[in-house]
């Protein structure tokens, strides 16, 4: 087994290349087709020899030292150094091929160690030996010296070096196929992913055959990464899903953890928090096997990410700190404050702003420079809640000023990767089918023959067990169908209020909003907070508290209309969503609510003057071109803290909803 330390760095390698820069007939099915996966890529394996690789070199030495590297990196160069250490004593000196041989092993070697310097170097002496354009050895090491570069520079040379070799090559060969695997990777650390998409397709498409399903499983896996960079992430799942079959199917462990981590990663982006928990967690199981501390630090940062996600905070805490003590101990400064963020999120949540605030301002103490881009806004949005709850308000509006702008510049940027993206790959498909349209029309004939003779048995077989099959379904559908119901209202019903809680809301948020701009029809939101909520706990006990916030969600239901949406967004924060509506009608409907509000009372013995229940609102409006439900919502909670800063009990417009308000609105906001 690979010291922990060198597992560590393998991952983090493997983790460098592929991302440089829930129901049950679902899972029946994704189940039958990685079986189905599995199976194919086991009889492709079945002729193959011991390691065939992408640029299979049939050199004996090369064989049996590379397949020491997988197992044990460290030991395959111990054993190369030995090898070259004899070639210069009295014995008889290896040619230049032994010793190209033995350079390429041990440029495999140090790139699973990620020492990128030495594997350039060794593959670059290598290279010096090795003559031939169409020689798999010399390929071989012209792509390790490529894939070990990782300046901007050193990129737009290498790209040039393996499309000079590449066009060497017979078009459609193995070898012209595994180098442009090889260009695609390249073009997506360049940040070309609209040209790496394009090249990867070709690439995907051009190995699926058994002969080089190897190749075909390495061009899924980049043309996913090379997918999930411009956010199509279920296109992204599919891919690497076949990876993981084809890494199961061969026992290639470390592989596997890396997969399952990226599965893990696109159904995060798809908001399938726990399936990709679940997912994590099998990452983090192999990495254990493995001894792989650094893949468990990510599997942890993961998971502790989907557990807050879902508000499960006491459970998320181990897990975050899990991580940033192995992250601090590698001095890995990007994810260690990715990770502190979600840390500040549950402190947060725990009710310890001013811990929360303290760490986000050691998070953010270069202004996001030192992280990922993606990830930076996060601390801005959080840094502004811990703000609001220290009622430090301007502070919070500018942080969430910050994020907002953020959140607009990444989501352009992504718009506009994608966009080419699409373009690039309906080319890459259109090249496809008009090479391939020859063939298949010489091919049509007989295919539709033996089709029809199929079709033909499986009517048979199908009346036969057509009946049977609906009978079973028949009976788990009614046998299961309370249970759902049940599990559905747990799910998404918040148990206090009755309420949508939060992840509901979303989905019912999002969906109105679509309607909205499918029907070019007004949409408004609103984020309501009850006023000095805590002291109504503190004074008359968390049971009252319970009993006002009941009251407000039965009161505000009974006066909204059957097609608005509140639900509880958290805490004494409430989400009102009211589809077809222009500020005017929704700036009625929340001062309704307001004047419903005053009249719940508040039973707390042994107070004279009774507490009032009042609120602080803030509306944003889909009317002045807001697309995003991100963005609405920011806009709305911006608005919050202004009414919040201004002295409570107040509603206000967000700046850029206010400048499509009719004077009617104005005149009222003005009045306040």
């Amino acid at each position: 087994m690979m010291p922990p330390g060198a597992q560590g760095r393998n991952f983090l390698l493997s983790m460098r290349r592929l991302s440089f820069n829930s129901g049950s007939t679902g899972e029946a099915a994704a189940t039958l087709v990685r079986a189905a996966l599995l199976a194919l890529a086991l009889c492709a394996a079945c002729p193959a020899a011991a390691r065939a690789g992408c640029f299979p070199v049939s050199d004996s030495a090369y064989v049996s030292l590379d397949s020491l590297v997988d197992k044990n990196a460290r030991q395959a160069l111990a054993a190369v150094a030995s090898r070259l250490d004899a070639s210069g004593g009295a014995g008889p000196a290896p040619d230049s091929r032994q010793l190209a041989v033995l350079y390429a092993v041990q440029a495999d070697a140090y790139s699973i160690l990620e020492l990128d310097h030495e594997a350039r170097a060794a593959a670059a002496r290598g290279l010096a030996l090795v003559n031939g354009p169409t020689d798999p050895l010399r390929l071989e090491l012209l792509s390790t010296v490529a894939l070990n570069i990782y300046t901007q520079e050193g990129i737009r040379e290498a790209i040039g070096s393996i499309e000079a070799a590449r066009a060497m090559q017979p078009e459609d060969s193995l070898r012209w196929l595994c180098l442009g695997i090889t260009l695609g990777t390249l073009e997506r650390r360049a940040g070309e992913n609209a040209l790496a998409t394009r090249t990867l397709t070709r690439a995907y498409h051009d190995s699926e055959t058994p002969a080089r399903a190897e190749a075909h499983s390495e061009a899924a896996i980049e043309l996913s990464s090379a997918l999930r960079g411009v956010g199509d992430f279920a296109e992204s799942l599919t891919l690497v899903r076949e990876k993981i079959a084809w890494d199961e199917a061969h026992g290639d462990s470390l592989a596997l953890s890396v997969s399952n981590y990226l599965e893990g990663e696109d159904l995060n982006a798809m908001r399938d928090f726990r399936g990709a928990i679940a997912t994590f967690e099998r990452a983090r199981n192999i990495s254990a096997s493995l001894g792989d501390t650094q893949g468990i630090a990510f599997a942890d940062m993961r998971i502790c990410q989907g557990l807050v996600e879902l508000g499960r905070y006491r459970a998320a805490l181990p897990r975050c700190n899990s991580a940033i003590r192995v992250f601090t101990a590698s001095n890995s400064t990007d994810v260690l404050k990715q990770t502190q963020e979600y840390l500040a999120e549950i402190d947060l949540q725990a009710g310890r702003p001013q811990q929360a605030l303290g760490i986000l301002d050691r998070v953010l103490d270069h202004a996001g420079t030192d992280m990922d881009a993606n990830t930076v806004g996060i601390g801005y949005r959080t840094r502004a809640q811990a703000h609001a709850a220290l009622h430090h308000y301007r502070r919070a509006y500018l942080d969430l000023a910050e994020y907002l702008r953020r959140y607009r510049a990444a989501n352009l940027a992504r718009r506009l990767r994608l966009q080419a993206t699409v373009k690039e790959r309906f080319l890459a498909e259109e090249e496809i089918a008009r090479n391939a349209v020859l063939q298949h029309q010489l091919e049509v004939t007989r295919e539709r023959a033996t089709r029809q003779t199929q079709t033909l048995r499986w009517v048979a077989a199908a009346g036969t067990a057509g009946a049977l099959v609906i009978a079973l379904l028949s009976y788990i559908l009614i046998t299961n169908l309370r249970y759902r119901r049940q599990l559905v209202q747990l799910a998404t019903e918040d148990n206090l209020t009755g309420m949508p809680n939060r992840g509901r809301t979303v989905q019912l948020a999002t969906a109105a909003l679509e309607a909205a701009a499918a029907q070019n029809r007004p949409l408004t939101i609103a984020i309501m907070d009850l006023d000095h909520f805590k002291t109504i706990n503190d004074r008359c006990g968390h049971a009252t508290g319970d009993h006002v916030l009941r009251e407000f969600a039965r009161v505000s239901r009974g006066s909204l209309r059957s097609a608005d949406i509140l639900g509880r967004w958290g805490g004494e924060e409430f989400l009102l969503i009211l589809p077809d509506t222009t500020l005017d009608a929704a700036l009625a409907s929340v001062e309704r609510l307001r004047v419903l509000a005053l009249a719940i009372r508040v039973p707390c013995a042994g107070e004279e003057a009774p507490l009032r229940v009042t609120f602080s609102a803030g509306l944003a409006t889909t009317a002045d071109g807001a697309r995003s439900l991100d963005e609405i919502i920011a806009r709305a909670d911006a608005a919050l803290y202004e009414a919040k800063n201004e002295g409570r009990d107040l509603v206000r417009i967000d700046r850029e909803s206010y400048q499509t308000a009719s004077t009617g609105v104005r005149r009222a906001l003005h009045l306040r």
